[in-house]
């Protein structure tokens, strides 16, 4: 059963010891608003909703697998000037030369377009503007550069929508896109962070930070990664504005450190969200096994010196601040007593009132951070924790065409098991992505397949133009709305949406 709904607001005011938190969310009214607003694309949900990406915008298309910056490349497309949709006439893996970052605001990044699919190789990929959209792309950079790549990151800027995507094989964190304003991770697989490869804290392997204000991730998967499933992280750009979080329908599967924990000074919802432990998190300690979230706050010790923040932890008095959560509808696969109960267990019981935490961790403090009721979560098509995993299983990741990775990770979390495995690690945990094979990055290009001949360069196939009574020699038809029936989506838009609409028809039953 599923549930697509919009939840009112709530003034929270919570006072424990010295601490106190407010949070004024208008929610329902802001959805009054925006209700006349086209989302990026059909189904678009959670906060990021409204991104409009690179509509109206120029076209550019990738042509080139090199990362020279040359006409054709993926570097220069996203150096171009003004809003813009990137297409792909290319499938296979660019292997970066240097980490790659967006550049001007307002833009999209249709990975849907190539016939077989792209990822990005070898350095780190990050979201480094406003109004942005990023689909159906990979992310797997491994421990070639010696750098410390996450796969995916990202922070502080606002209006994002990240879907369909597959990122893994990180140094530092799979998928950390967080600190953002308005923003929506949906839908994508994170999996297999190294764990001993060239971070320089050493062993790490990490899941991702999640964060924001009025910030979505649904329906994603995170396998095989050790802790940070994921880390509720704050950022000071976005605490200032209130953190919200909403975290809901995804699946963990296989993590053993901390799993899911933080949120300091953060309002949270952790609804229906499906925990699956693998056989890492079965050599983990029973606490950890059954964790929803081990939530907490740090002690002045680690905040303080005489007195004033520390001077490289500037956002750290926040770190002394409960947070509030609304958490309900989770599953722990094996565990009823936790599925039944995701409180007494699943949160309170993972936390000590303890030094560590200042001895803060009190009955009214407990009672402090629970919420009666939902924060708003905008518009999210919402699942049992049941049907969730299978909507993950069948939909997560760059699913128009899975490679073997994504298979690989799909299988493993199905069957509750872990195929490969680095030297001196837990089961499911690898150093690198040489763990999994001599050649581990899947070849994506597709026999007797190519890319449409697309005569003016719109962005739009001339087969689709001639089907659709447009004129393939006219670039300027693109942005023109006369094929959506409603008026809301450009023509371009129209034919991106239409690539993938099976898989949005399906995973939203």
């Amino acid at each position: 059963m599923k549930r697509k709904l919009v939840y009112g607001c709530l003034l929270i005011m919570v006072a424990v010891g010295m601490m106190s938190f407010s949070y004024d969310m208008t929610g329902e009214q802001e959805a009054n608003v925006q209700e006349d607003k086209v989302v990026a694309f059909p189904g678009a949900e959670g906060h990021g909703r409204y991104t409009t990406g690179g509509r109206g915008g120029k076209v550019y298309h990738v042509t080139s697998l090199e990362d020279d910056g040359s006409q054709g490349t993926l570097r220069w497309a996203l150096k171009q000037n003004g809003p813009k949709t990137i297409v792909f006439d290319v499938a296979g893996t660019i292997r970066l030369k240097s980490e790659l970052r967006t550049g001007e605001d307002n833009l999209t990044i249709a990975g849907q377009t190539s016939p077989g699919g792209i990822c990005l190789a070898d350095y780190g990929f990050s979201i480094n503007s406003n109004n942005v959209i990023i689909r159906f792309l990979r992310f797997r950079p491994g421990e070639a550069s010696g750098k410390e790549p996450d796969g995916l990151g990202g922070c502080d800027k606002k209006d994002i929508m990240v879907d369909h995507c597959s990122i893994s094989w990180s140094v530092d964190e799979c998928l950390s896109v967080y600190g953002m304003e308005n923003s929506t991770v949906q839908w994508c697989i994170a999996s297999e962070a190294l764990r001993k490869a060239t971070h320089v804290k050493g062993a790490h392997g990490y899941g991702g930070n999640w964060g924001g204000h009025k910030a979505s991730y649904h329906h994603n998967l995170i396998a095989h990664c050790e802790s940070r499933v994921p880390r509720l992280g704050p950022r000071p750009s976005t605490l200032a504005l209130g953190e919200c979080v909403d975290i809901r329908n995804n699946v963990f599967y296989n993590w053993a450190g901390n799993g899911c924990y933080g949120g300091e000074d953060q309002h949270v919802n952790i609804v229906n969200n499906y925990y699956k432990p693998g056989p890492a998190t079965k050599q983990a300690s029973k606490q950890v096994q059954y964790r929803i979230a081990k939530v907490g706050v740090y002690p002045k010790s680690y905040v303080y010196v005489d007195g004033e923040p520390k001077k490289n932890l500037a956002f750290q008095p926040y770190l002394q601040k409960w947070g509030t959560f609304y958490i309900d509808g989770n599953k722990i696969e094996g565990n009823n007593k936790v599925t039944a109960d995701n409180w007494t267990d699943g949160i309170y019981a993972q936390l000590k009132n303890d030094a560590k935490v200042d001895f803060l961790w009190t009955e009214e403090a407990k009672e402090a951070i629970r919420l009666k009721e939902p924060l708003d979560f905008g518009v999210i098509t919402t699942y049992s924790a049941d049907k969730a995993y299978e909507q993950v299983m069948n939909f997560a990741g760059c699913s128009n065409y899975r490679d073997e990775v994504d298979k690989r990770i799909i299988s493993d979390t199905r069957k509750g098991k872990a195929t490969f495995t680095g030297e001196g690690n837990k089961p499911g945990f690898i150093n690198s992505p040489k763990d999994t094979g001599d050649s581990p990055w899947p070849e994506l290009s597709i026999a007797g397949f190519s890319a449409p001949v697309d005569s003016d360069g719109d962005g739009m196939p001339d087969e689709w133009e001639i089907k659709n009574g447009l004129d393939l020699n006219n670039p300027a038809d693109g942005n023109t709305k006369t094929k959506d029936p409603n008026g809301q989506y450009t023509n371009l838009e129209v034919y991106l949406n239409s690539l993938v609409q099976n898989i949005v028809n399906a995973q939203n039953k």
